[in-house]
C-alpha cells in the first residue's frame, strides 16, 4: 500500500476558513467521503476542539474521534485501522506522545501508516511523525523533542508565525542538537509518499517551506518549491 503523511506547518480547519489544504488530505484516499478520525490528545481531548473538527468535516467525510482521557475505548486498534485518514490536532506534543505510548496508539499508528491509511495533522500533528521536532511543550522556550520516527530528520512547524521559531530551529540544527530537517510556514502541507517528500502544497500566497541543514558556517536554509492549491 502507498503510505502517506501530510505534515501541516499550521492552518487546516482550526485556523483557516479555506478548505483546500484539508481537501488535499482527503483527496489522497481517492474516496468521495472517506472515513476520518480526529485525535485531539494534544489538547486533552478538548470538547470544543472536537466539535470544530466535526463542523469542518461532516459534510465531506464520515467523521469520528478517539478520546484517550477518562475511560478510553477498548478496541483502539480495530477502531483506528478502520479509518482512511487519521488527523492529529495541535497542542502539547510531549504529553500527547506520552499518552499515546501508554495506550499503544503509537504502535497502531505505525501499523495504520503501513496499511496505507493517510496520517495528517498540524503543529503537534506535524512534528510527531518525524524523528525529532521543535516544540513549546515544556514552556515558553522552544526545545527539541524526540518523536515517533516514521519519517527521518526533524521538523519545525509555524516557521513564519513566531519570532523565535526560525532562529531557534536554525540554532538547534547548527549545534547538532537536531538533525537536518524541514520547516513549514502556517498553511503549508508537506506531503510524504512513503518516506520521501513528494511535494509541498498551500492555499496561501507567499507561504513557504525549507530544508534546513548544518553547513560549514552555520545552518543552511534552502527553499522548497510550494505548489499553490486550487
Amino acid at each position: 500500500m502507498e503510505r502517506h503523511v501530510v505534515a501541516l506547518g499550521g492552518g487546516g480547519f482550526t485556523t483557516d476558513d479555506d478548505p483546500r489544504l484539508d481537501d488535499f488530505v482527503l483527496g489522497l484516499t481517492g474516496r468521495d467521503r472517506p472515513r476520518v478520525c480526529f485525535l485531539a490528545t494534544a489538547q486533552g481531548d478538548s470538547p470544543s476542539y472536537v466539535v470544530d473538527f466535526y463542523d469542518a468535516f461532516r459534510e465531506r467525510a464520515e467523521t469520528a474521534h478517539l478520546t484517550l482521557f477518562g475511560r478510553p475505548r477498548r478496541d483502539i486498534r480495530d477502531f483506528l485501522l478502520a479509518q482512511e485518514v487519521v488527523y492529529v490536532g495541535g497542542g502539547n506534543t510531549a504529553n500527547m506522545l506520552a499518552i499515546w505510548r501508554v495506550h499503544g496508539v503509537d504502535q497502531v499508528l505505525r501499523e495504520a501508516w503501513e496499511r496505507g491509511i493517510v496520517l495528517a495533522g498540524m503543529s503537534a500533528g506535524s512534528i510527531c511523525w518525524f524523528e525529532w521536532g521543535v516544540t513549546d511543550s515544556f514552556g515558553d522556550e522552544l526545545a527539541s523533542l524526540r518523536c515517533l520516527g516514521f519519517l527521518s530528520g526533524s521538523n519545525c512547524p509555524h516557521y513564519d508565525s513566531g519570532p523565535e521559531r526560525r532562529p531557534t530551529y536554525r540554532r538547534l540544527v547548527e549545534s547538532g542538537e537536531l538533525p537536518a530537517g524541514l520547516a513549514a510556514d502556517d498553511g503549508v502541507g508537506l506531503h510524504f509518499a512513503g518516506t520521501e517528500l513528494a511535494e509541498a502544497v498551500t492555499a496561501r500566497p507567499d507561504a513557504g517551506a525549507y530544508r534546513v541543514e548544518r553547513g560549514e558556517n552555520g545552518a543552511v536554509e534552502r527553499p522548497i518549491t510550494v505548489r499553490r492549491l486550487g
